[in-house]
């Protein structure tokens, strides 16, 4: 909830920032300040491609825009150093702040230190302006204070790792921790001399989205909490991908997981029933062989759920290494027995 608010604040926050940018243009290009109207424009095109504005920013196309949109505009306000009006130079004061945000720490440093130099030679050029030296104080200020809170950003997040490890609307285990607890378990069962093995539920519906529909994001606490009550405490899950789990069983043999997968299949298709969205689920299913590290075996296990949609969804999929290789040599089609 609190990730849901913050995004809400930022998204209102941003589309305010961008009307007001708007209308600064607006008013100086009726004022003759053209250097401010273009400049207000540029960084309206900053918030306008910025991913608080809308969530489909995040896409790399919108990404480099933003880039670029910041790059033009710290161009236009160092050429407000030399051709004025000198109201622009404040503006100077938010770029390290924003180059942090935008770009990896040393691009972000060597940006900042660029903008200082060359901030500092073009009001230093300027003889007869008093003001020009609490000017470079100020700026330089502004940047110590912008540092300061990258510091204590990189500091909180740091802090706040282990506690990240959940997925706010599944309660399920975060996907970049998956191949580490992966590689654990692989290495515990191997250690042990136990079986092992692992399940991917799939919802069969919008498979090309990357962005489901809201009523289905709105069921998926509901999932979460279903595939928490069929596991045991020791038995972790992860949530690869909007409409994809992926449950780690040790101490399971196939046999055993596929029982187990069509079980939670069942229940949860009565469950997207019960909420009138008439949706089905597959589940792919794949146990430790020999040989097997994180990456094979999550490789298994979605080439396993893959079949199962292949063939129409709404059932079950074992891989099998035996009938892959069989199926390989007689240029069949892959995937395990169907259950």
């Amino acid at each position: 909830m609190a990730q849901m608010a913050e995004n809400f604040l930022l998204s209102r926050l941003s589309r305010t920032g961008f009307a007001l940018l708007i209308a600064i243009a607006l008013l100086a290009s009726f004022q003759g300040g053209h250097l401010t109207s273009v400049t207000a424009l540029i960084a309206a095109a900053v918030v306008f491609t910025s991913s608080a504005f809308h969530s489909n920013r995040a896409e790399a196309s919108w990404r480099l825009a933003h880039r670029a949109a910041f790059g033009a505009l710290v161009i236009a306000l160092l050429c407000s150093l030399s051709l004025g009006p000198w109201s622009l130079v404040h503006w100077l004061y938010a770029v390290p702040l924003v180059a942090f945000a935008l770009f990896p720490l040393p691009w972000a440093a060597a940006l900042t230190l660029a903008c200082i130099v060359m901030a500092m030679l073009a009001i230093s050029g300027l003889a007869g302006m008093p003001e020009r030296h609490q000017m470079i104080s100020a700026f330089l200020m502004a940047t110590v204070l912008s540092c300061l809170l990258v510091f204590l950003r990189e500091y909180k997040s740091r802090q706040l790792a282990p506690l990240r490890r959940t997925d706010e609307l599944t309660q399920a285990a975060s996907r970049e921790y998956l191949t580490a607890d992966l590689h654990k378990e692989i290495q515990r069962s191997e250690r042990e001399g136990t079986d092992m093995s692992v399940i991917m539920i799939g919802l069969d519906t919008h498979l090309s989205d990357s962005d489901p529909d809201a009523d289905i994001r709105s069921i998926l606490p509901r999932i979460g909490r279903y595939l928490h009550s069929q596991l045991r405490d020791f038995d972790t899950y992860y949530r690869v991908a909007d409409l994809q789990f992926l449950i780690i069983l040790p101490g399971i043999a196939t046999a055993d997981a596929a029982t187990l997968a069509e079980t939670i299949r069942r229940g949860l298709k009565s469950l997207l029933n019960s909420h009138e969205l008439g949706l089905t689920v597959s589940a792919g299913i794949a146990g430790l062989n020999i040989g097997d590290n994180a990456d094979s075996l999550q490789s298994s296990v979605a080439n396993a759920l893959r079949r199962a949609q292949q063939q129409g969804g709404d059932r079950s999929q074992a891989y099998s290494a035996w009938n892959q290789t069989r199926n390989a040599n007689t240029g069949q089609p892959t995937g395990g027995k169907s259950s």
